[in-house]
């Protein structure tokens, strides 16, 4: 058993050490791009990263824009490596110039906290609710007198033990009341499922923080 395991672990090390090597020399070459996806194979490989590997895919996702992610990364390998971090220097001035970019996505009512920027939902179309048939009365309108039990007359017994039977005032004989969820209207309005009551979902579109004319208009023209 112990020979099958290290027979499966080392070229599992080895091939993290080339994948390394290959996200580095991408680095070098400013394909962030073949370099994050690099990165990616060794953490998905399950084996136990380099040291040094949070800082490299911290400076990556930082060229590709995602910096909610490239936080994540630096602060795991400040934490893990301390000042004695081979790249503590390079770390820190990452940690310096992360600041701004996190900043505005802090301030930004556009995007989710990881930068992301939201898009209408595609539910509701913005407008945060929903019309359908109502549920309660099935998109009748109305709905059974509970009081006189849909028939428009109630009974009592006098006190003479006969039964007498009164027209019903609470649906003046009708045995049929106005749906009193849709009000008569067939319809009934709720928080969209989708987006929660929202009106937007997340995306996978980073961020620019800026107004898109295309994104206002396509909530205001379905409102």
């Amino acid at each position: 058993m112990t020979n099958t395991s290290f027979g499966q672990s080392s070229p599992n090390l080895g091939r993290t050490d080339r994948l390394m090597e290959m996200a580095k020399t991408s680095i070098a070459k400013s394909d962030y791009e073949k370099a994050n996806y690099y990165f990616r194979q060794i953490i998905e490989s399950g084996v136990s990263i380099p040291p040094e590997m949070p800082y490299y895919f911290a400076e990556t996702l930082y060229q590709l824009k995602q910096f909610d992610n490239s936080s994540n990364f630096l602060n795991k390998y400040l934490e893990i490596n301390g000042f004695k971090a081979e790249n503590y220097k390079e770390a820190k001035a990452l940690q310096q110039a992360l600041k701004a970019p996190l900043e505005a996505i802090s301030s930004c009512k556009l995007c989710d906290a990881k930068g992301y920027r939201y898009q209408p939902c595609p539910t509701c179309h913005g407008k945060k609710v929903i019309e359908q048939d109502c549920s309660y009365c099935k998109g009748k309108g109305v709905v059974g007198c509970s009081r006189c039990k849909a028939t428009g007359i109630v009974t009592r017994k006098n006190v003479f033990d006969i039964t007498e039977y009164y027209q019903c005032s609470r649906c003046e004989g009708e045995g049929r009341l106005t749906c009193p969820r849709c009000d008569g209207t067939l319809k009934e309005v709720s928080a969209c499922h989708t987006c929660s009551g929202f009106g937007e979902v997340h995306s996978e579109e980073l961020c620019d923080h800026q107004n898109h004319d295309d994104h206002k208009e396509e909530v205001f023209t379905e409102q």
